[in-house]
C-alpha cells in the first residue's frame, strides 16, 4: 500500500511561480516512476510530468515543457513540481501518482496510487 500527500498549492498571479510537494509513504519510493497530473473543472485529467528511477529520466507535457520541472528528494521520500511562468490555463487540481510500470508513462489509467490533490489557481 502506498500513500501520497500533496501540498504547496495556492493562489498565484500569472507569471508567478509555485512549488508543489508530494510526500510518498513507501519503502519503494525510488523504485517506480512518480508523476504529476492535473484536472481543471469540466476537463479530463491531463498528464503534466513524470520522473523515473533516476533524475535524468523525465517526461513533460508539451504545455508545460520549459516552465515546469519535476524532481525528487529520495531522503525525504518527496517528489516536487516546480512551476514557473504560470498561466491562467494552469489552474487545476494537481495530483501526484505512482505507477508500478518500470517505463515512464503518461497515461493515468496505468497509475495505481494517487494523492488527494492540491488546488492551484492562477489569476490574470
Amino acid at each position: 500500500q502506498v500513500q501520497l500527500v500533496e501540498s504547496g498549492g495556492g493562489l498565484v498571479q500569472a507569471g508567478g511561480s509555485l512549488r508543489l510537494s508530494c510526500e510518498v509513504s513507501s519503502r519503494t519510493f525510488n523504485s517506480y516512476p512518480l508523476a504529476w497530473f492535473r484536472q481543471a473543472p469540466g476537463k479530463e485529467r491531463d498528464f503534466v510530468a513524470v520522473i523515473g528511477r533516476t533524475r535524468d529520466s523525465t517526461l513533460y507535457a508539451d504545455s508545460v515543457k520549459g516552465r515546469f520541472t519535476i524532481s525528487k528528494d529520495v531522503a525525504k521520500n518527496t517528489v516536487y513540481l516546480h512551476m514557473t511562468n504560470l498561466k491562467t490555463e494552469d489552474t487545476a487540481v494537481y495530483s501526484c501518482a505512482r505507477t508500478r510500470r518500470t517505463l515512464l508513462t503518461t497515461r493515468p489509467e496505468l497509475y495505481d496510487s494517487w494523492g488527494q490533490g492540491t488546488q492551484v489557481t492562477v489569476s490574470s
